[in-house]
């Protein structure tokens, strides 16, 4: 790593979560990405952040597992301090999630748990975990869903999660302003992504329901939402504390 800042994102080896990384190279900022499983697809992702003249390290995270953090909050410590000389970064990015679509009536307590693990639990905790790496004056960015916003159905455990991490993002504005630190949301809309099997991506008949019930008329892209990401971890994003940014084309207005 160089002394130029530097940003972790969590689930960086595919779908938006590489587009953020990428993005945040392009703007010269250096990248540590997490991966659940596929580390050969965030390997990939590291020698893209390379060719754009940025450093980049890859190391893997079960973001819904908690008794994991420790583990990979000292071998995340260990790297930084071995390549930048201090175990600190800049810019945090909870981005790591899965799907889960199911009825209400139908979703069950396994599912939940699984879900809230990841997409809440892991959240706040890992964050709480990273706080002393964090410097002052960086960023938390939580990426929630314009599912916590408008009701979908088959969305609502997933959906109410994301919520919970709207309030709790409000939270970190206020608590952790005396370090400079700012804490903002970005949420996403239906992107075409193979996030939840790709349906929204390679569903002809859901992605034209999804893109006519949009006002820009189509779903969004990856591209649509990493340059958000980067431009809040930027120096024009200073002043923007405790808010949420839908990225949705304008959908269900």
């Amino acid at each position: 790593m160089s002394k130029t800042k530097i940003a972790l994102v969590t689930g960086g080896s595919r779908g938006l979560g590489k587009n953020m990384a990428i993005a945040l190279a392009k703007k010269g900022i250096d990248v540590v990405l997490t991966y659940h499983s596929k580390n050969d697809e965030a390997d990939k992702v590291v020698t893209a952040i390379q060719s754009i003249g940025q450093r980049a390290l890859a190391l893997q995270l079960d973001a819904g597992n908690v008794k994991s953090f420790d583990g990979f909050v000292q071998e995340l410590s260990s790297n930084l301090r071995d390549k930048t000389g201090n175990a600190q970064f800049d810019f945090l990015i909870n981005n790591a999630g899965t799907a889960l679509y199911a009825a209400f009536a139908d979703t069950t307590e396994e599912q939940f748990d699984a879900a809230v693990n990841i997409h809440y639990k892991g959240v706040f905790f890992l964050t709480q975990k990273l706080l002393p790496f964090l410097n002052d004056g960086g960023r938390i960015i939580n990426i929630s869903s314009g599912l916590a916003r408008f009701s979908f159905p088959g969305s609502s455990a997933y959906g109410s999660m994301k919520g919970a991490v709207e309030v709790l993002t409000r939270y970190l504005a206020k608590e952790l302003a005396p370090r400079g630190i700012s804490s903002n949301v970005v949420a996403p809309g239906a992107i075409a992504t193979d996030f939840g099997g790709g349906q929204t991506r390679d569903n002809k008949e859901v992605n034209e329901r999804l893109s006519d019930l949009t006002a820009l008329g189509r779903v969004g892209l990856p591209d649509d939402i990493g340059g958000v990401v980067a431009f809040l971890c930027g120096e024009d994003a200073k002043w923007i504390n405790g808010q949420r940014i839908e990225v949705s084309g304008g959908i269900f207005l």
